[in-house]
């Protein structure tokens, strides 16, 4: 008998999302004992079996699905680390802002240390 093998994994998708987002998604990964690529092929392979009709071809719009899958995988995975964060005290604000104008200037922001 031979076996069949599953096809090479060389394609990439690239994402721009921020940085606290996606180290939440690499923790959360971690947590659950599985590699991030691992999270998103499950996530795209699951959104791909409930949204192409049987008669769709299976590469038709493949790579925008895939992306927008990824994204929303590391944005729903993401979310709740996110909502945890807190807003800066309004006394920051008025401490950065030297010349109390109400707007921080990047010469007010850099000199903040």
């Amino acid at each position: 008998m031979t076996r069949q093998r599953s096809p090479k994994k060389s394609e990439t998708i690239e994402i721009r999302l921020p940085f606290t987002t996606k180290a939440a998604f690499i923790a959360r990964c971690r947590d659950d004992g599985r590699t991030v690529s691992e999270a998103v092929r499950g996530f795209i392979d699951s959104d791909l079996a409930q949204t192409l009709p049987a008669s769709s071809s299976p590469l038709r719009g493949w790579p925008m699905l895939a992306a927008a899958a990824a994204g929303l995988a590391l944005g729903a995975a993401a979310a709740p680390s996110l909502a945890e964060t807190k807003p800066a005290s309004p006394a920051a604000f008025i401490q950065l802002d030297s010349n109390h104008d109400g707007v921080l200037s990047f010469d007010e922001f850099r000199r903040r240390n």
